[in-house]
């Protein structure tokens, strides 16, 4: 049994620009701890 809904053209590149938006929101929260930890740690020595 294999249910799986169709998605319309329009469903389908609501959902891509969704998840782009997403991975570049994640990507963006990544770089911001990367350069406040490298900022902490420096900041010490």
């Amino acid at each position: 049994m294999k249910d799986t809904v169709k998605l319309s053209e329009k469903q389908q590149k609501s959902r891509r620009g969704r998840n782009i938006a997403l991975g570049l929101v994640l990507g963006g929260l990544v770089l911001l701890f990367y350069v406040v930890t490298l900022i902490k740690i420096g900041g010490t020595g």
